[in-house]
């Protein structure tokens, strides 16, 4: 099974409904090619790598304070709490355009910005997620070659045989999976956010 990497105050966001989509530009190892969304469904990883408490807005700091608290220690493992699959992807060159994506996620401007003009020869990919908490977490044992800025991890061998022999529909079927908002919620904010990148 494929996870991708992700801040764990953004994945908080996630799990909270707070945000529905995520930005990415690709790592530095990714720096070449760019983000590529190889997969479109997937464990969410949760990362201290980078993590920033000047990236995000002020009204989320509270969470990444009790993050940070949470995991005060070097732990060698990560509780894999989220699947996210992928309804959507747009990709963005307007800096105009982004701007106006700033109620739908918790980074503050500056570090967008920042972020926007990360190797600007490539585009700003918007992925428009369907997050869902998985009824089980599971608990994995972080490995050395999972660190860096890299996107995505191979995880086969890794995670529960249950979580991997298992289609999404699967999941989905038996309620292994919730959605962290309802279908109507969802629905109306990717017309919202459609709108705006119109």
């Amino acid at each position: 099974m494929i996870a991708l990497k992700e801040w764990a105050v953004v994945c908080k966001a996630l799990e909270e409904g707070r945000q529905t989509i995520l930005l990415r530009k690709g790592g530095i190892m990714e720096y070449r090619e760019g983000f590529e969304l190889k997969h479109d469904k997937f464990l969410l990883f949760p990362t201290f790598e980078h993590q920033s408490k000047d990236s995000i807005k002020q009204d989320y700091y509270e969470k990444f304070d009790e993050l940070i608290l949470e995991n005060n220690t070097a732990k060698e493992y990560v509780d894999l709490s989220l699947f996210g699959n992928v309804i959507d992807v747009k990709e963005i060159k307007d800096k105009d355009i982004l701007k106006k994506l700033y109620t739908y996620h918790i980074w503050n401007e500056r570090y967008v910005d920042f972020r926007m003009n990360y190797n600007p020869t490539k585009p700003m990919s918007v992925l428009f997620l369907r997050i869902y908490k998985i009824k089980e977490p599971v608990k994995v044992n972080i490995k050395k070659e999972w660190a860096g800025c890299k996107s995505w991890i191979n995880m086969d061998g890794d995670i529960s045989s249950t979580m991997i022999n298992k289609s999404f529909k699967q999941l989905h079927d038996e309620n292994l999976l919730k959605p962290v908002v309802d279908d109507l919620t969802f629905n109306r904010l990717v017309n919202e956010i459609n709108g705006v990148i119109k």
